[in-house]
């Protein structure tokens, strides 16, 4: 009953804004349609996480068949996807309809990326100044992240991306609206889920949360349970497929032989050594040109943040006194350590560095909170040059 009142509430609720209407509208057939064209630039066909699905139905952690054999580890004659565990969950409701297993990538990538753009809004309307700006700010969300590029691939590795991306702007919404330990710590739970780096956000979150709460003790555990909870089917996933509760497989699968990926992670998955490289394509990296359309070429291993989204500079006018803002730069600084860790560069064959999603929408909040104590023309140009940006690398997707 309370499902349905709340359901009911919120319905009426959206009824009486239809700013919040038109914005669910629009994101809806951009998203939509963009993913459509995507889609017949493309081959068609179940991927891992659909053939994983069907095959969970049935008592399995390993792949039935293969489409690819990147991030595979293989354990005798089984073959298990090098992945976290939540990508494949969106799958599952499809899998009793074989027919819609050929467009079930650009179903779900489309589903959640859609849901992610609505979220901008209500993230824009909370951390940011009152007006048109709101507007500006929503679509900086949606239309001027990688949010748009990666929803537009139907891509099982780029669904983690949209999954917690929709989940850290709900976390964003709970935070200001009712700050409840127990949901706050499940979203980050889910999120970790999607993209194991957010699991840290846990840290920043939980200590302003714990520090402002007059039952400390009882806020601890709240928080603590559902954390408990991810990193236990964490593990149980992992002892699944790997025998270990330890061992994600990222170390172990497969990647070409004498590659320069396999040269990287023999210096370890995660290290120092790879972070003067990281930083570098993330604030440097740029495009070369070509003499036929779309004429720039953005290196296929990620390149400059400043490129695909320069209206994040914003962000460092968010005040430095403010806990809240303090709080929301712990979360971007604990999960770019391991981003810029990682050996795998950006994130391989994609537009702009992929990896950085995982905290770019801390920084989304943050550059709403430097938008209240000024908006103006500059910051009008940069969110326009970052949806520019982003849609050119709608443009490069389909011509490239």
């Amino acid at each position: 009953m309370r499902v349905l009142e709340w359901v009911r509430s919120r319905a009426a609720q959206l009824g009486n804004d239809p700013g919040a209407l038109a914005w669910m509208a629009v994101v809806a057939i951009i998203f939509g349609g963009a993913t459509f064209v995507r889609s017949q630039a493309s081959d068609w066909g179940p991927d891992h996480m659909m053939i994983l699905a069907s095959d969970m139905f049935v008592g399995r952690a390993d792949l039935s068949s293969l489409t690819t054999i990147n991030d595979i580890v293989t354990i005798g004659d089984r073959h298990y996807q090098a992945m976290s565990l939540l990508p494949t969950v969106p799958y599952l409701p499809l899998v009793p309809f074989p027919f819609l297993w050929p467009f079930s990538r650009w179903i779900v990538s489309g589903v959640i990326g859609i849901i992610a753009g609505w979220l901008a809004l209500p993230v824009a309307r909370r951390y940011g100044p009152e007006g048109p700006a709101t507007y500006w700010l929503a679509a900086l969300g949606a239309f001027g992240t990688l949010l748009f590029t990666l929803t537009i691939e139907g891509n099982f590795y780029y669904l983690a991306h949209l999954e917690a991306t929709a989940l850290i702007f709900l976390l964003l919404i709970e935070w200001h609206d009712r700050r409840r330990a127990l949901v706050l710590a499940a979203l980050i739970g889910l999120a970790a889920l999607a993209r194991p780096t957010l699991g840290l956000v846990a840290l920043p979150v939980g200590l302003v949360l714990i520090w402002e709460s007059k039952d400390r003790l009882s806020a601890t555990i709240r928080f603590g349970l559902p954390l408990v909870a991810a990193v236990a089917i964490t593990g149980l996933w992992d002892y699944a497929r790997f025998g270990s509760f330890t061992e994600t497989g990222y170390g172990i699968a497969w990647l070409v032989p004498d590659g320069p990926l396999q040269a990287l992670r023999a210096q370890g998955l995660f290290s120092v050594v790879h972070v003067p490289t990281n930083l570098a394509l993330f604030l440097g990296g740029g495009f070369e040109v070509r003499g036929d359309f779309p004429w720039l070429v953005p290196s296929t291993q990620g390149h400059s943040i400043l490129l695909t989204t320069p209206a994040l500079l914003i962000a460092f006018a968010a005040s430095l006194r403010d806990r809240l803002n303090l709080m929301l730069w712990g979360a971007v600084i604990v999960t770019a350590v391991p981003v810029f860790l990682y050996y795998g560069g950006g994130g391989a064959n994609t537009y702009g560095y992929r990896y950085a999603m995982d905290f770019i929408p801390f920084l989304i909040a943050l550059t709403a909170i430097g938008c209240r104590s000024r908006f103006a023309n500059m910051e009008k140009v940069l969110i326009g040059l970052s949806v520019a940006f982003v849609c050119y690398g709608y443009i490069w997707a389909i011509y490239q």
